[in-house]
């Protein structure tokens, strides 16, 4: 069995019903919007974002979920389908998991009204519900996306960021949706408990291991969803590479960063980036730092009883940073 259906196992007929649900909340009486939303909801990913609300939910409640955290799933469902299909817009994007995105099948502007579609359908969904702590829960995660986005942008110019700085990036633009979706799970069975932050916690750790593996994936020698190199051509700044630049002698540094700001498409010069990185242990204090956060996380569960949702949960956190893709 794939890991990814023994994690789903003791959800699977929650996220069966999702689905359904999901669907529905989708529905308007605009034929175009209904076709559009058809094809995004028949080509999902792995629906980890689910998958983590309903396991801390039933972890918390003795195996039990409420509307509510049907609710929260598809809240936070219609808000990131939303973020994604402006990203494909403003990526200037073709494909989204090997198939076409919204913007090259039906254009830019049909594509950017699709977002503030789902945006409203999602808040719409809370707000009819009273679900406000739900609604706070995802604005935060939107907000900080937003600016986790922005601040990386503002800093890519600047090839000498700090780790510090990396780390607020990876906590805003990819953890915090890790941590809305536990901290969502949290809130619909057990609102106002310091579970709700706890579980918040625990996704934030899960979502900073996630985003290293991704940087560890630019050097490796699989084939994977994103050709290696990719990160130092569009000169994004990774774990590995901040922490060779901290690490070598003034002289080395230079050749870096011209290497990163002016050969970044030379295949060549690329290649000797990547190996500079990895014969001076950037991989390896990657890979460790990595493994403090899934040792963090898994710390966190410890202190739960076992259940099948806790060891689904246990999987997740291992399987982020084992994952060939």
């Amino acid at each position: 069995m794939k890991i990814t259906e023994q994690i789903k196992q003791p959800i699977a007929y929650e996220m069966e019903l999702f689905e359904q649900k999901f669907q529905l909340s989708m529905a308007s009486k605009v034929a175009l919007l209904n076709r559009i939303t058809h094809y995004i909801v028949n080509r999902k990913g792995k629906q980890m974002r689910p998958m983590f609300v309903f396991l801390v939910a039933k972890m918390l409640n003795n195996g039990e979920v409420s509307e509510r955290t049907y609710r929260g799933a598809s809240v936070i469902e219609l808000i990131h389908t939303a973020t994604l299909v402006h990203d494909d817009v403003v990526d200037d994007s073709n494909r989204r998991r090997g198939f076409f995105s919204i913007n090259a099948l039906w254009k830019n502007k049909i594509a950017v009204l699709i977002g503030d579609y789902l945006l409203s359908k999602g808040l719409l969904l809370s707000i009819d519900n009273n679900d406000f702590d739900l609604l706070k829960i995802i604005s935060v995660a939107v907000r900080e996306m937003s600016e986790g986005e922005l601040l990386q942008i503002e800093k890519a110019r600047q090839l000498d960021i700090t780790e510090n700085v990396y780390f607020d990036i990876i906590r805003q633009k990819t953890a915090t949706l890790i941590a809305a979706c536990c901290s969502l799970g949290a809130a619909s069975v057990k609102p106002n408990s310091s579970e709700v932050d706890t579980m918040r916690k625990f996704g934030e750790l899960i979502g900073m291991a996630f985003q290293i593996k991704d940087d560890l994936f630019d050097y490796g020698e699989e084939k994977i969803g994103k050709p290696t190199g990719i990160d130092i051509k569009e000169q994004k700044m990774t774990l590995p590479l901040i922490y060779v630049l901290n690490n070598c002698s003034s002289k080395e540094k230079s050749w870096l960063i011209n290497s990163v700001k002016n050969h970044n498409k030379d295949k060549t010069r690329v290649k000797e980036v990547i190996a500079f990185v990895k014969s001076h242990g950037g991989l390896d204090y990657a890979i460790s730092k990595m493994k403090d956060f899934q040792q963090e996380a898994l710390n966190l569960l410890s202190k739960y009883p076992e259940s099948s949702y806790k060891a689904s949960l246990e999987l997740m956190v291992n399987y982020v940073i084992d994952r060939k893709k």
